[in-house]
This record gives structure tokens, sequence and C-alpha cells, in this order.
């Protein structure tokens, strides 16, 4: 079984990768690509896709670094500012320069967050279908059916629901408003962080049946796992975040374990020597 993991960050503190100005508490600690390559190959995944950490904001350099570094191992996913008019021309230089695939929006629930209803959102939109690459969606339920309007308008446009919107086990309305997007043939869900939103120890029994309503609503075929490093390691070691979804959703049927491990994402994402 291939295991291919869709999401994880790095970062390095090096001046040939600067912090922005605007970020005055940068990570004391680096997690550098190879730090990252050790874990996954200490754990059997052979491959993974970086998401821009947000603490570099939109320069994307250190992500493009890795890619060049390790072509056959790294994908990425990079970050434009949303709120720039000039975020599509911005997109299609990191995707059409630096072989970026894909790009990651993160509106909040709140008033910060309302530039996703703006119209600078469609212009986004339509270049990512494009550029054909993926929007990678980290925000909360109730931006959920913003994300609807525009997939109306959008209907060939991939995206990717991080970690199940960070829904709560215990509140229905908040699960129902990810089911909701599964009419969509384009949306993709991660079944990640249950460690984040459990209120148990591992193997965070208490999401689980969240995680199955969500795997019977998109299919095999349409959800993948995650790890998150190394930002689950606050709540969960590297090599729980994929023992809980192998070993522990015994709901998955073996016929799409495979895809939730690793198909799917290679549906979405290619690496040097590997096509989908």
């Amino acid at each position: 079984m291939r295991i291919i993991d869709p999401h994880t960050h790095v970062w390095v503190n090096d001046p040939a990768f600067p912090w922005p100005a605007e970020n005055d508490a940068p990570p004391d600690e680096d997690r550098t690509a190879e730090t990252l390559l050790a874990l996954m190959d200490r754990h059997g995944v052979e491959k993974t896709v970086l998401v821009q950490y947000i603490g570099y904001r939109w320069d994307n350099a250190y992500v493009s670094h890795a890619m060049r570094m390790y072509p056959d191992r790294f994908a990425g996913v990079c970050r434009v500012n949303p709120e720039d008019p000039a975020a599509p021309d911005h997109l299609s230089h990191w995707v059409e320069e630096h072989g970026f695939q894909g790009v990651r929006l993160s509106p909040s629930e709140g008033p910060a967050g309302n530039w996703f209803t703006g119209p600078l959102m469609p212009p986004i939109f339509r270049r990512a279908e494009e550029l054909k690459v993926p929007l990678l969606m980290l925000t909360r339920p109730g931006r959920l059916r913003d994300l609807a309007r525009l997939l109306d308008r959008f209907a060939d446009q991939n995206v990717v629901v991080d970690h199940m919107a960070d829904a709560r086990p215990d509140r229905p309305e908040e699960i129902q408003a990810v089911l909701d997007l599964a009419r969509y043939p384009g949306v993709y869900v991660k079944i990640s962080h249950t460690w984040s939103i459990s209120d148990q120890g591992y193997p965070w029994t208490d999401t689980h049946a969240m995680v199955k309503a969500v795997y019977q609503a998109f299919g095999g075929r349409r959800i993948m796992w995650g790890t998150d490093w190394p930002v689950c390691l606050a709540n969960a070691t590297y090599g729980q975040t994929l023992s809980v979804v192998r070993d522990e959703m015994t709901f998955i049927t073996p016929e799409d374990m495979p895809r939730v491990l690793g198909g799917t994402a290679l549906d979405l994402w290619t690496f040097e020597g590997t096509r989908a």
C-alpha cells in the first residue's frame, strides 16, 4: 500500500528564507524538510504535500526550495494574499514558475474572514480552475455555505476541505455542514485533526462516528488522511496520526483504505517520476 501524506508544513530559521516583517515571533525550533523526510522514512510514508506555513505569509520560497531538492518526495501548495487584487497572477507565478500544485485559503468565520465573500474570490477560483490546481480550504463550518456559493459558479474546481473544517464531533449541525458539500463532485475532505477535536486520548474514539459519516457521504475516493505535522505534535505523534486511520478506523473497508492513505492524494498531486 502506497502511503502519501497530503498535509505537512516545514520552516527554517535561515536568512536565505527570511521571515516577513509582520511575523515578529517566528518559531524558535526549525521544522526542516530533512527532519520531515526522516519521519517519513521511519513510518513508511513515500511522499508528502508541503502546505505553505502561514508564518512565511505569501513568500513560498522555502517550500519551493524543498521541492527542488527532493522532487520525488515533495509536492507543494502555496499561499497568496487573498485580499490583493493581483492574487490570481501571484498564483500563476507560483504554479507556472515554481511548480506548485495548489493554493490554500484560510477564511475565518468572523468579520476578519469576510473577504471570502467579496469580489476578489471569483478571480482566484477562476485562475485555479484555469491552472487545474486544487484549492485547499482551512476554515470552520460557518464558512462552508459561502464556499458552496462559489462552487455553484465553479463546478469544475477541485476543493479540499482541510481537517473536516474542524467540525466538533458533538455538534451535529457542524458535521452536517461538511456532509452537505458531498453533492459537489470536486470536493474532497481530509479526515485529519481527530487529535485536535477529540476530548479523549489516542485513538480519539469520540471522533470516529463523525469520520465514518464523512466517509459514507464522500466515499473512499474523496477522503484522505493527513498528519498536519508538526502542528500535530501538541496532541499526537507523527506515527499516531497515521495509525489512527490505518489501524483504528476499521469501518474503512480494505478496498478503500489504499485510496484513503494514498490513492486519493495521487489523484490531485503528482511527483517527479509519478503520475496519478
